[in-house]
């Protein structure tokens, strides 16, 4: 098992980036229904070369945005979530590459003011109302689809690479069978394989759960309303533990208690890591969507490439180098599924790399430590 060891540091900064917005007239999903007045909020980093052949497209992950790199402004105290590998003389280095990155169509992240992506939550223009539940149900190659078609609207002939974490892995690999002429190499980091494992379907319907039993869910219709913000929370913070470690809880917060509780006289008393779970929840809540997550969570369930039953012919159609980089602590989506993958695809004669982000942070790691792979990006982007 290759692993992942060594280290170069970071060096230019993506500076500050802008969010742009592709159209489309109409889509129509794989499940045949259609989309009017499409739109998809997208970021550039660097430049396109004349050939259209320099570009690297970063998909998000499950609650992730187009925002991979850079600040929207020198005041944001966060920069994108792969800044750490985006920029110049990076890994992926902005110098050389034409970086893109689109939300995915129904994007969580509604109540976010740079959020323009159509969804759930948008205006129907057949009945004025939000979409809600009429929206269509979408899928990882829908989500592929439309970043096709952004993708040849600015003139890219060839992806260089595509690449993404978690359900940005999805993305990568499907791209990778569904347009496998314009896909060089894909970077799948703390991927899900090469369809949604049953334990990870499972594993998205209790996510939802919460929001499906609250109240005011009120059977995805909640326009002008406050919403199921209860089950929305218990979702997050439910999300927020699955994507995380028990090596990660110990040394962050052990078994202490939220500072002035009294566990022993106080029923309301939190431990921390209680009391962290409930901020996370408290601080993100507000910005989401809990019909978007339903259908998001939805499109990673049906995952599968070439659709039930015809992976293989699928993984046939794959023409691109693949790098599978799960996180060894990841309880998520598992390394075995990564591994698994793998196997599959060197048993039908494709070019496979496997390196292993090591930590204690859970699946996080492909986020919060995705520096220590800068070395094996390289290598792999560059030969």
């Amino acid at each position: 098992m290759d692993r992942v060891f060594e280290t170069t540091r970071a060096k230019g900064e993506v500076g500050v980036v802008e969010k742009k917005v592709f159209t489309m007239p109409s889509y129509t999903t794989l499940g045949g229904k259609t989309i009017r007045d499409v739109r998809i909020g997208y970021e550039t980093y660097g430049k396109l070369n004349a050939r259209g052949d320099n570009a690297i497209f970063i998909a998000h992950y499950f609650s992730g945005t187009s925002h991979a790199a850079g600040r929207y402004a020198h005041t944001d105290e966060e920069p994108g979530y792969w800044d750490a590998i985006i920029g110049p003389g990076k890994a992926i280095d902005t110098d050389r590459y034409f970086v893109v990155s689109a939300d995915t169509l129904a994007n969580v992240n509604t109540g976010d003011p740079n959020m323009v992506t159509t969804g759930p939550a948008s205006i129907n223009p057949d009945t004025g109302k939000q979409y809600g539940l009429d929206f269509p149900v979408v899928t990882i190659r829908d989500f592929v689809n439309v970043q096709k078609a952004l993708v040849d609207a600015l003139g890219i002939r060839k992806l260089h690479a595509m690449a993404g974490p978690s359900m940005g892995s999805m993305q990568a690999i499907e791209w990778a069978t569904a347009y496998p002429e314009m896909v060089e190499r894909v970077v799948a980091v703390i991927p899900a394989g090469l369809e949604a494992d049953p334990y990870l379907v499972g594993m998205l319907n209790v996510w939802t759960a919460p929001i499906l039993l609250d109240a005011a869910w009120n059977n995805g219709d909640y326009q002008g309303a406050q919403g199921p913000i209860k089950g929305l929370a218990m979702a997050l913070k439910t999300i927020t533990l699955n994507g995380r470690h028990p090596g990660w809880a110990n040394a962050a917060f052990g078994r202490k208690s939220e500072e002035g509780g009294d566990l022993l006289q106080d029923l309301s008393a939190r431990y921390a890591i209680e009391a962290v779970l409930d901020k996370v929840t408290t601080d993100r809540v507000a910005t989401l969507d809990a019909n978007s997550l339903l259908y998001t969570a939805k499109a990673c369930q049906l995952f599968s490439l070439g659709h039930e039953g015809k992976l293989l012919d699928a993984v046939d159609r794959i023409q691109a180098r693949v790098l599978m980089m799960p996180a060894a602590s990841d309880l998520l989506m598992l390394p075995q599924y990564a591994q698994k993958a793998v196997d599959v695809l060197r048993a039908r004669g494709k070019n496979v790399e496997y390196a292993v982000l090591e930590g204690e942070g859970g699946h996080f790691d492909g986020l919060l430590i995705i520096e220590q792979a800068d070395a094996v990006l390289r290598k792999f982007l560059e030969n």
